[in-house]
C-alpha cells in the first residue's frame, strides 16, 4: 500500500496542471513541469532548458551556494555577484581599524588587489539524481526511531562516499517532503573566494536594523566576490598561485531593469520553509521557540552592543554576531505577528481536522494513516522534556567560541578514532580541511572579555534549568549553591577557565588538532576538559534528539503520502537548502487600510531618509551625484530618476539572500536580499497579496559602481545589455 501510494504521489506532483503561479520553491530538477504557457503568457521567453538542462546548461549553473546565501557569476573569470550582507563575515573579518572595510568598503583595483574571504566556499551545481530508493533500502521493519535515524545517516553517508570517490566534487543527499524523497547534489566546490568590491555600509546596509525587513527600502546590498581554483583548474585552498574559476555560464546585467508587473524568477538556495509543519510543529513555534530565541537573542545583543562600545577593534569583531543576532530576533518577532495575523494555529488544525474526517471515511486510508497525527503530537510531547536544555546548550557552544573550539576538538579527537562511515556527520575526512579553516579564521571574531560575558550569560541560564533537564557539568561548578553564593562560584569558575586556556592561540589550536585523544586530554587546558564534560552530555541529548528526529521523519513522510492522496494534486516541497526556481511578478501591495506601496524606491528615497547619522548616513559623493541629477544611462523612465530597490511575488526565503533576480530574457536585473515585514511568516503560510521579495535593481548596482566608486575595470568585464 505505501509504495502504491508513494507512486502515486510522484505522478500527480508531476502534473503541471495543477502548480500555482507564484506561490513554491521548486526544485531546480522540477522546472519542465511548470505551466510553461502561463509562464510565456507573463512574459518569460526561455525554453526550459535555457533554465536548466541537467547537463550543464542553463541559466541555473551560473547560480552559486555561498553556505547560508546565494550568489551568481556575472562574467566569465568566476565574478559573483551576492548580497552585501551575505559577504559580511568576509569583509568584517578582512577589517581592522586601520583598515575598516565595513565602514569604508572595499574596491580591488587589479585583481591582484583581490582579497581572501575567509571561511568562504562557492559550490557549482554539478548533478541532481533521485537516490530514494538507495537511502530507504537501509530501512527495515521493527527499527526503533533512533535505529532508524542512524540506519539512514549511515546510508546517506556510504551514498556520498561513493559518489566523491576518485572525483574533485562534493555530494550532498537531502530529505524532500519530510524524508519521502532524498536527491543527491553533486558540486564542484571554489574553496578560494576573494573579496572584489564591497560598498560601504552607508550604502550596502543603508538603513541599517531600523530599516531591516521593512518597506519602502532604499538599501544597495550588493557585493562581489571572486571564485579562484588551482592553476589545473582543481579546487584548492587560498594559494597566491592560483587562478579565477572559469564559469561557462555567466548572467548578464541589465541596464533596461524591471517595470511594473514583469515576469522576474529567482533561482537560489532557500535554507527552511516549513509549510508542511503540523499543528503540532506550529505549536512549538508558537509557544516556545521564536519566544525563547527572541529573548536570549535579545539579551546576548545587549552585551555585544554594550562590549562594542569599548572600541574600534571590539565592534569590529562583533560585527558579524551583531548582524546575525539582529536579523533573527526581527526574524522571529515577525513570525509570532505573521502567525496571530494569519490565525496559522488555527488553519492548521482545521486542515488537520478535514484530514482526519477524510480518513474516517476511506477505511483503508484509515487503517493505514489513522496513527500518524496522534503519532506526531507524541513526539512533540516527548520533545518537551529536553528542549530548554538542547537550546541553552546549542547557543553556549555556538555564542562562546572557546567553548566552541574546545568542543571541536575534544569532538574530533573521539571522532578520528572511529572508522570513518562511523563518525558523527561534520567529522570525517571530508570534512577536515572545514574544521580546520573554522580553527584558524575563529580569531578573527573572538574578544575574551566578551566571550566570557556571553558564556556567563548561558551559564545563568542553565542554574536556571528544572530538576530534569539540569546540565550535569554547570552543576558541578554550583556545587548546590544558591544566589551569592552561585554567583561568586561561576566568577571564580570563569577566572580559572580563561587563565587555563591557551586556546586564544590559532597556533596553538591546530597543535591540539593533531593530537591523539588521551594527549589532548593530558594537556590539561581548561576549556577543553570542560568541553569534554559539556560534550560527553551533549552526546548523549543528541541520542534523544536523532530519535524524535527519526520519529519525525517516520511519521512526516508517511503524513506528507497520505496529504497528497488526499489533495490529489501536486504538492511542492519545503525549502531544504537545495536550489530551487521561484517566479513572479514586480509588483507593490497594500499593507493594511489606505496603504499602498509602490512596487519601486529611488535615489530622491535614499537622499530623504538622510541624518547624516547612522543607519542613515548617506555618503557624500551619493549626495552630490543626485543634487546634481547626474543620473546617466542609469535613470528609470517611469520614475524619472535611479531605481533603487524594486518588490515582486517571488517566493523566498533565508538562504535565497544574494540569489540573481533574472528577466523573461535571462538577463540579470538584480539581487534579492530580503523579505518585506509581512513576509516573514510566509515560511509557514504563503499569502499571495502580501508575500513580496526585495531586490536591489541591477541599475543601482551599476550605478554604484561606476558613478559612486569607480568601478571601470568591474563594468569592462561584465556583459552589459
Amino acid at each position: 500500500m505505501r509504495f502504491r501510494i508513494l507512486a502515486l504521489a510522484f505522478t500527480l506532483f508531476a502534473a503541471p496542471a495543477a502548480l500555482v503561479a507564484d506561490e513554491g520553491m521548486w526544485p531546480i530538477d522540477m522546472v519542465d513541469k511548470l505551466p510553461w504557457a502561463e509562464l510565456k503568457k507573463m512574459g518569460l521567453e526561455l525554453r526550459p532548458d535555457q533554465i536548466y538542462d541537467g547537463n550543464g546548461h542553463g541559466l541555473a549553473y551560473a547560480v552559486v551556494s555561498l553556505g547560508g546565501g546565494t550568489g551568481s557569476f556575472v562574467s566569465p573569470n568566476g565574478l559573483i555577484l551576492t548580497n552585501h550582507h551575505v559577504a559580511f563575515r568576509a569583509i568584517q573579518r578582512a577589517s581592522t581599524p586601520e583598515h575598516n572595510y565595513i565602514e569604508d568598503g572595499f574596491y580591488a583595483a587589479t585583481r591582484a588587489d583581490e582579497i581572501q574571504a575567509p571561511g568562504y566556499s562557492a559550490s557549482v551545481l554539478a548533478g541532481v539524481e533521485d537516490v530514494t530508493k538507495k537511502v530507504l533500502s537501509a530501512v527495515t521493519d521493527g527499527m526503533s526511531d533512533l535505529e532508524r535515524h542512524r540506519a539512514i545517516e549511515r546510508r546517506v553517508k556510504e551514498l556520498v562516499a561513493e559518489a566523491e570517490r576518485g572525483r574533485d566534487l562534493e555530494c550532498r543527499i537531502v530529505p524532500f517532503y519530510e524524508g519521502l524523497q532524498y536527491k543527491q547534489f553533486t558540486f564542484f566546490v571554489c574553496r578560494d573566494v576573494r573579496i572584489v568590491y564591497a560598498p560601504p555600509a552607508s550604502v550596502g546596509n543603508y538603513g541599517g536594523d531600523v530599516d531591516n525587513w521593512m518597506w519602502p527600502r532604499h538599501t544597495g546590498d550588493f557585493s562581489f566576490l571572486r571564485a579562484y581554483v588551482a592553476p589545473n583548474g582543481a579546487p584548492a585552498e587560498y594559494a597566491e598561485e592560483n587562478i579565477p574559476y572559469r564559469s561557462d555560464v555567466y548572467l548578464p546585467m541589465s541596464m533596461r531593469g524591471v517595470k511594473e508587473n514583469d515576469f522576474t524568477m529567482i533561482v537560489g538556495f532557500p535554507g527552511k520553509t516549513g509549510r508542511h509543519t503540523t499543528s503540532f510543529g506550529v505549536s512549538h513555534l508558537q509557544d516556545y521557540f521564536y519566544p525563547t530565541r527572541i529573548a536570549m537573542f535579545r539579551d546576548w545583543l545587549g552585551i555585544l552592543q554594550e562590549e562594542s562600545k569599548r572600541g574600534p577593534d571590539v565592534a569590529i569583531k562583533a560585527a558579524s554576531f551583531d548582524q546575525m543576532l539582529n536579523n533573527s530576533m526581527k526574524n522571529s518577532e515577525g513570525m509570532l505577528e505573521g502567525f496571530a495575523k494569519g490565525r496559522l494555529l488555527r488553519k492548521k488544525i482545521d486542515t488537520e481536522k478535514a484530514f482526519t474526517t477524510w480518513l474516517a471515511m476511506n477505511p483503508g486510508m484509515q487503517t493505514t494513516y489513522g496513527d500518524v497525527l496522534p503519532g506526531i503530537a507524541a513526539v512533540y510531547e516527548e520533545q518537551k522534556t529536553y528542549r530548554e536544555k538542547s537550546a541553552i546548550m546549542a547557543l553556549m557552544a555556538m555564542g562562546c567560541q572557546m567553548l566552541s573550539a574546545g568542543s571541536t576538538l575534544e569532538r574530533w579527537s573521539e571522532e578520528k578514532t572511529k572508522p570513518d562511515l562511523e563518525r558523527t556527520a561534520g567529522y570525517q575526512d571530508r570534512d577536515v580541511s572545514r574544521i580546520k579553516q573554522r580553527l584558524r579564521i575563529l580569531q578573527m571574531s573572538y574578544d575574551p572579555r566578551t566571550d566570557r560575558r556571553v558564556l556567563r550569560y548561558f551559564v545563568d541560564l542553565a542554574a536556571k534549568l528544572p530538576a530534569n533537564q539540569r546540565i550535569a557539568a554547570i552543576d558541578a561548578v554550583l556545587a548546590g549553591a544558591t544566589g551569592d553564593d552561585a554567583a561568586a562560584r561561576i566568577d571564580a569558575w570563569l577566572d580559572r577557565l580563561y587563565a587555563g586556556t591557551k586556546l586564544g592561540s590559532p597556533e596553538e589550536r591546530m597543535r591540539l588538532f593533531d593530537l591523539p585523544r588521551e594527549e589532548l586530554l593530558a594537556q590539561g587546558d581548561a576549556f577543553v576538559d570542560f568541553a569534554a564534560a559539556f560534550g560527553a552530555e551533549k552526546r548523549e541529548l543528541e541520542d534523544r534528539e536523532h530519535a524524535v528526529a527519526g520519529a519525525l521523519q517516520r511519521l512526516g513522510s508517511r503524513y506528507m503520502e497520505a496529504v497528497m492522496a488526499w489533495k490529489g494534486g501536486a504538492i511542492y516541497p519545503d525549502a531544504n537548502g537545495t536550489m530551487r526556481l521561484t517566479y513572479g511578478q514586480v509588483k507593490g501591495y497594500r499593507p493594511r487600510d489606505a496603504v499602498q506601496y509602490r512596487y519601486i524606491t529611488s535615489l530622491a528615497g535614499v537622499v530623504e531618509k538622510h541624518t547624516g547619522e547612522d543607519p542613515f548616513d548617506c555618503p557624500d559623493r551619493l549626495l552630490e551625484l543626485a543634487e546634481a541629477m547626474e543620473y546617466g544611462p542609469y535613470e528609470d523612465a517611469a520614475i524619472k530618476d535611479v531605481p533603487v530597490d524594486y518588490l515582486n511575488t517571488c517566493d523566498i526565503t533565508g538562504g535565497n539572500s544574494g540569489s540573481p533576480v533574472v528577466n523573461g530574457r535571462g538577463e540579470c536585473v538584480g539581487a534579492a536580499f530580503d523579505g518585506n515585514y509581512e513576509s516573514i511568516s510566509s515560511d509557514y503560510l504563503f499569502r499571495k497579496e502580501t508575500t513580496r521579495s526585495i531586490n536591489v535593481d541591477s541599475r543601482y548596482i551599476l550605478f554604484i559602481l561606476d558613478r559612486m566608486s569607480g568601478a571601470k575595470r568591474l563594468l569592462e568585464e561584465m556583459k552589459i545589455r
